[in-house]
C-alpha cells in the first residue's frame, strides 16, 4: 500500500501525482503530453480501446497550457476528452461517474503555490490510481509503444467541452448528497484560497438561501491561488471570523479536496475533530462500518474519544487514496486526515472539501453538538511537526542510525506520547512529528531529535 510496500518505487509520481514548478522538470507541456498518450495506453491495454476520459483544473496561469498539452496527448493516443474546465478535484471524480467515462484527470498542485502544477489521474469509479497503476504508468512513459502508437482518421481522439454548465450538475450532486443542513440563517466566512471553488461557493450560498454568509479568497488572476488565504492560511481566516462576527469559517484549499473550519472563536476545526462528530454521527445511523480510518499523522486523542463510543480507529499512511484503500480493505465507511482530507462513503470517494465541510455542520445539527466548544471538549495531545530540508530523502530514511533514534524516542514516552518520521511527497524535506501529553518534554524531544538529524546528514 506504501511506497516501501512496491516492489519498485515511483520515479515520476509522488503522493498525490505528478507535480513541480510548471513548465520545468517534470511538468513541462511536452511531460503532460507523454503523461496522457502514457494514461491511455494504460486504459486501453486493460480493455478500453477507445476511453473517455474527463479533464478538470484549478486556477493557475499554467493550467490552460497543461491541459492543451495533456488533451492533445490523450487524443492522439486514441481517446475521447471531456473537459470540464475550472473545477475542484473531487467534482472530476464526479464527473468521471456522470459522463460514463473510463478515467479521469485534474491539472493542480493542490495547496502549493502558483508556480506549482501537477497532473493526478483517476480511475472509472473516480478515484485516484494505486500505486502499481502509477507505476504501470511510469512504465508506459519509457516503452517504445508510447511513439508508435498512432491512430489515425476516425481513430484520433476528440474534445468536448463542457465547462458552461459542469459546475451547476456538481453543485446539484452536492446538494443532493447533504441534503437538508439548515443553514439559511447562519453566518458563514467561506474562504476559497482563489482556487478552484471560486465560482462555486457564491452561487451554492445563493442557492441555499444563506443570507447572512459570504466569502473571500474568490477572485483568482491566476497567481494568487493559496496566497495568504485558504487552509495554508486558516489563521486569516480564524481573524476575520472573530473580526466580522461570524458564527463559522470553512476553508478549501487550491483544488477543494481539503476543508478546515474556523469555530465562533477563531480556533481550527481540522481533520481529527471532523472525524470525531461525523464519526459518532455515522455510528448513530448505522452507516459507519467497522469504524474509522485516520493517517499515522492523526492526534492520539481522536483514537481515545472514538473508543469511548465504542468505534475503532484504523491507521494507515499519509494521502487520502491510502486512506481510501485501507476503508476498503477494513470496511469502514469514514477516513481521513488532519490536513482537512477527508472520505465520507459512499457521500464521496475522495476528499471533498465543499461536501465534507456541509456534512460536518449537518453532523453537528443532529447531534446537537454546540461548534464552539469542540476545541476545549476534544483536547488534543500537543504535536510538533518540524519540516527539516534534505537533499536525499530515501538516504534519510533508510538510515539506521536515524531510524534506531527515532525508535528510542518513541518507545521512552511510551503511551503519553510518539514519534513519526516521514519524506514529504512533494517537497524536498522530511516531516518530523512529536506527539506528547506533556508539553515540554514534546519540546525537549523534538528539539533533540531534529538536532540529531541535521548532525548525522552534516
Amino acid at each position: 500500500m506504501s511506497d516501501v510496500a512496491t516492489k519498485r518505487r515511483r520515479c515520476f509520481f509522488g503522493t498525490d501525482g505528478v507535480r513541480d514548478v510548471a513548465n520545468r522538470g517534470s511538468m513541462t507541456p511536452e511531460m503532460a503530453l507523454r503523461l496522457g498518450r502514457a494514461y491511455v495506453l494504460f486504459l486501453t491495454e486493460r480493455g478500453f480501446p477507445r476511453p473517455r476520459i474527463v479533464v478538470g483544473r484549478d486556477t493557475r496561469r499554467s493550467g490552460p497550457m497543461l491541459e492543451a498539452a495533456l488533451a492533445a496527448g490523450m487524443t492522439s493516443a486514441g481517446a475521447d476528452v471531456v473537459c470540464v474546465g475550472v473545477t475542484p478535484t473531487p467534482s472530476v471524480g464526479f464527473g468521471v461517474r456522470l459522463f460514463s467515462a473510463q478515467g479521469g484527470a485534474v491539472i493542480s498542485a493542490s495547496h502549493n503555490p502558483a508556480e506549482y502544477n501537477g497532473i493526478k489521474f483517476l480511475d472509472g469509479a473516480g478515484c485516484k490510481l494505486s500505486d502499481d497503476d502509477e507505476l504501470s504508468i511510469e512504465d508506459y512513459l519509457g516503452d517504445n509503444l508510447i511513439d508508435e502508437w498512432r491512430p489515425s482518421g476516425a481513430s484520433v481522439g476528440s474534445i468536448e467541452s463542457r465547462e458552461c454548465d459542469f459546475n451547476r450538475q456538481y453543485e446539484d450532486h452536492v446538494l443532493d448528497l447533504v441534503g437538508h443542513v439548515g443553514l439559511d440563517r447562519a453566518s458563514i466566512l467561506f474562504d476559497c484560497a482563489n482556487g478552484a471553488l471560486s465560482p462555486i461557493v457564491s452561487d451554492m450560498i445563493g442557492r441555499m438561501g444563506m443570507v447572512n454568509s459570504s466569502a473571500i479568497g474568490n477572485l483568482p488572476d491566476g497567481l494568487n491561488i493559496n496566497e495568504k488565504c485558504g487552509v495554508m492560511a486558516i489563521e486569516g481566516l480564524c481573524r476575520e471570523v472573530v473580526g466580522r462576527g461570524m458564527s463559522l469559517g470553512i476553508a478549501y484549499d487550491g483544488d477543494a479536496d481539503r476543508v478546515l473550519l474556523s469555530d465562533g472563536k477563531g480556533r481550527v476545526l481540522d481533520g481529527d475533530i471532523m472525524l470525531w462528530i461525523i464519526g459518532r454521527w455515522l455510528h448513530s445511523r448505522k452507516e459507519l462500518g467497522s469504524g474509522v480510518v485516520a493517517t499515522v499523522m492523526g492526534n492520539m486523542a481522536l483514537d481515545r474519544h472514538l473508543k469511548d463510543d465504542g468505534i475503532d480507529v484504523y491507521r494507515c499512511p499519509v494521502g487520502d487514496r491510502y486512506v481510501f484503500q485501507t476503508m476498503v480493505e477494513r470496511d469502514a465507511r469514514l477516513g481521513g486526515e488532519q490536513s482537512g482530507h477527508v472520505i465520507v462513503f459512499p457521500y464521496t470517494k475522495t476528499g471533498d472539501g465543499l461536501c465534507t465541510g456541509f456534512l460536518f455542520l449537518r453532523a453537528c445539527t443532529e447531534l446537537k453538538e454546540d461548534i464552539d466548544t469542540l476545541v476545549d471538549r476534544f483536547g488534543r495531545f500537543p504535536q510538533k511537526l518540524t519540516n527539516i530540508t534534505v537533499k536525499d530523502k530515501n538516504r534519510i530514511m533508510n538510515d539506521g542510525d536515524i531510524a534506531s533514534a527515532v525508535e528510542s524516542a518513541s518507545r521512552d514516552l511510551g503511551d503519553i506520547g510518539r514519534v513519526f518520521l516521514r519524506p514529504s511527497g512533494t517537497e524536498p524535506f522530511v516531516r518530523l512529528l512529536v506527539e506528547c501529553q506533556d508539553p515540554n518534554l514534546m519540546e525537549e524531544v523534538s528539539s533533540d531529535l531534529q538536532r540529531r538529524i541535521l548532525e548525522m546528514i552534516g
